[in-house]
């Protein structure tokens, strides 16, 4: 275990959280998808964070000791419906355990969304066993961004 896992806790989030994580998120769709419209404001984000993400969905953090909170991982039945973390805590070994604790929480299997032109994304999740099922042109989503549907079966 290197020192960034030993100092990097992933836990439930509670109502405190959600200003972070909603900052997590913020950020880290800022970085990775910078020519993507977002629909919703910096406020609406957050107030999604307060009032559904945090209370009503199971709702995951990464805090890291001096840091706060660094990553959110969200999931909604078998959907895993977020996973974001901050910019300069990428590559550090925390999206690997945000999935493998996903998959844990949903031995059955899984599936997601991600945006066509997030390469990285795509990289990622196929690393980790998940396969691309289905492929939009995004008029079904908010953002109106051609996506792919990525899943995952034991």
């Amino acid at each position: 275990m290197t020192a960034t896992e030993r100092t990097v806790v992933l836990r439930r989030a509670v109502a405190s959280d959600a200003g972070a994580a909603a900052g997590v998120w913020l950020r880290s769709f800022a970085a990775a998808l910078p020519d993507v419209v977002r629909p919703r404001s910096d406020d609406e984000v957050r107030e999604y964070f307060r009032h559904v993400l945090v209370p009503l969905r199971e709702t995951w953090v990464a805090g890291a000791a001096g840091a706060g909170v660094v990553g959110v991982l969200v999931l909604e039945g078998e959907e895993l419906e977020q996973l974001y973390l901050a910019p300069g805590w990428r590559g550090r070994g925390i999206g690997d355990r945000f999935v493998t604790l996903a998959k844990e929480r949903r031995p059955g299997g899984l599936s997601l969304w991600t945006f066509q032109v997030n390469a990285p994304a795509h990289r990622f999740y196929e690393r980790h066993g998940f396969a691309a099922v289905e492929c939009t042109d995004g008029s079904a989503n908010e953002e109106r961004e051609p996506d792919v549907r990525y899943v995952w079966r034991p």
